[in-house]
């Protein structure tokens, strides 16, 4: 009998298992919503433009999630340190960001394939004197990094003896930081600087030209690891875009670009 109840809690959990697996796509679809997690305040990747709606490249690639779905797109802003509790919790059901991921978050959640691949890197004030990776990491040097990213570990590890000070929201933050003398460089992923330096003085501000880490770190959306389904097809969204030359519209329009400023 003990045997016969093994076996059964076993069934009763692979059902149970399955269902939720089974879900979350046939949730969204049925409630006629796709709802994402962005970043607030990180253009180009996703921001609130000047006609005061959502915008960015997150939120063209998730429009485009939510047609292929047939349901509306509801976008839900938060700061970067609230993005993985939002998707946790079930206020979203994707989360779409500039997220890197880690083997730490993916305890928490599941990434998809990744979207885009990027490099850390070391940025300052084009008159700076820092030129290598050792003029940077010393105890008079204060380098601004973004709360909770990937680049604050990276500036912890590489320059250990320089003094962190970590900013809440967008990467935009740093580059202001930095502009408004409130730090010596920062650190963040490439794409992330060079698309906002636009916004500045020509020439104000420049990347070192050694970067940081083994190599180029994927950038990848996330789902709640039961949401089996929508991973899945998240990631086949993803192939269908490139085939179709969708993919290569919107990474030329947001990341190459800068017409976007005039039409946001």
């Amino acid at each position: 009998m003990k045997f016969v109840s093994i076996v059964l809690a076993l069934v009763l959990t692979v059902f149970l298992t399955a269902t939720s697996f089974a879900s979350t796509l046939e949730e969204i679809v049925k409630r006629g919503e796709l709802r994402v997690a962005v970043q607030s305040g990180a253009p180009p990747y996703a921001f609130i433009d000047k006609t005061g709606v959502p915008a960015g490249s997150m939120v063209d690639f998730t429009q485009g999630m939510a047609d292929a779905m047939g349901v509306k797109l509801k976008v839900l802003n938060y700061d970067w340190d609230g993005l993985i509790p939002a998707l946790m919790s079930g206020k979203a059901d994707v989360l779409a960001a500039d997220m890197t991921p880690t083997l730490k978050r993916a305890l928490k959640v599941t990434f998809t394939d990744p979207w885009i691949y990027v490099q850390p890197c070391i940025f300052t004030k084009t008159e700076a004197k820092f030129q290598t990776l050792a003029d940077v990491n010393k105890p008079d040097v204060t380098v601004g990094v973004l709360l909770g990213s990937t680049g604050e570990v990276i500036a912890k590890k590489y320059l250990p003896k320089a003094k962190i000070k970590s900013y809440k929201g967008g990467g935009r933050m740093i580059v202001q930081a930095l502009q408004a003398g409130h730090v010596d460089a920062g650190v963040n992923d490439d794409l992330a600087v060079l698309t906002v330096l636009p916004d500045y003085p020509p020439n104000s501000v420049r990347l070192l030209d050694k970067r940081l880490g083994q190599g180029k770190d994927p950038l990848a959306f996330a789902v709640r690891p039961e949401s089996v389904n929508l991973w899945q097809w998240i990631n086949l969204y993803f192939k269908s875009i490139r085939a179709n030359g969708d993919y290569g519209k919107n990474i030329k329009y947001w990341m190459e670009g800068i017409e976007w400023k005039k039409d946001h």
